[in-house]
């Protein structure tokens, strides 16, 4: 659906869930927060205009692609997308600029596929309607993560949770078991456990640009806190690690909470 209020905006819904907005006109402009809190970390990863090697599992509109090949020129970009008709209607009527190679296939069997130690940054943004399929949240497929990344590269994933916030803690959990760096970026009010809303995941073998991130989360219109240390084990409390065996779809939305008008 076009966007009224903001011409060359557009906004991609999958069944009644906002998916993506693109602005064809400027590519930086980042609608969703948790968009612009990947893009955040995407800009502390190395310096400005620098490019930076980026593997994203799950595609929809392509709306951080979009912003990393404006914004860091010369990056190679690999987006992999479960769902083929949904890439031809993008392609179609939001097409995207090159540079930003596009494939069909499963984001496991693409990351098991991919270079090893050939990503500064992998990015998992899936979701199987409102959900994240099991098989993408456990140990096992985030050692496939580690083992695509350079040794200073960085994991994130964007997850959505709300209270008792059971299953993002067991995904930072999984997350420190194979990353000996890690935080977690959420809004306030997400990580008091009080409302349903996206958190987003981080995970390095080498030390995390915390400060900077930080001030970027600060400074958006809805600012998001950064937990590390202390405070995402205490988030993670008694929560274990995932594998593969016991590993289970993210939790369903709230009735309404992606209601739009």
């Amino acid at each position: 659906m076009p966007d009224l209020d903001e011409p060359g905006g557009w906004l991609l819904t999958l069944d009644g869930t906002p998916q993506s907005y693109v602005d064809l006109g400027d590519p930086t402009h980042l609608e969703f927060e948790y968009v612009r809190r990947i893009a955040h970390l995407a800009d502390v990863l190395a310096p400005d205009g620098e490019p930076l090697d980026t593997l994203h599992l799950g595609g929809g509109a392509l709306t951080l692609p979009r912003y990393l090949a404006a914004a860091r020129p010369g990056s190679r970009q690999h987006v992999v997308e479960a769902d083929g008709p949904l890439v031809d209607l993008v392609a179609e009527h939001l097409p995207w600029p090159a540079g930003i190679e596009v494939t069909v296939g499963d984001a496991r069997a693409a990351l098991a596929a991919a270079p090893a130690g050939g990503a500064d940054l992998v990015v998992a943004d899936v979701f199987h309607g409102s959900r994240t399929p099991a098989h993408l949240t456990s140990v096992e497929f985030l050692r496939l993560a580690s083992a695509a990344l350079r040794p200073a590269g960085c994991y994130a994933a964007n997850l959505a949770d709300g209270p008792p916030l059971a299953f993002a803690a067991a995904q930072a959990a999984t997350l420190r078991a194979v990353f000996p760096y890690t935080c977690l970026a959420a809004e306030p009010s997400v990580l008091r456990g009080r409302r349903y809303g996206n958190v987003l995941l981080v995970g390095s073998h080498a030390p995390l640009p915390a400060e900077p991130l930080t001030r970027l989360l600060a400074g958006d219109p809805f600012p998001a806190r950064l937990a590390e240390g202390a405070e995402l084990g205490a988030l993670i409390g008694a929560a274990r690690p995932v594998a593969d065996h016991a590993a289970a779809d993210s939790p369903p939305p709230p009735d309404g909470a992606f209601s739009i008008g």
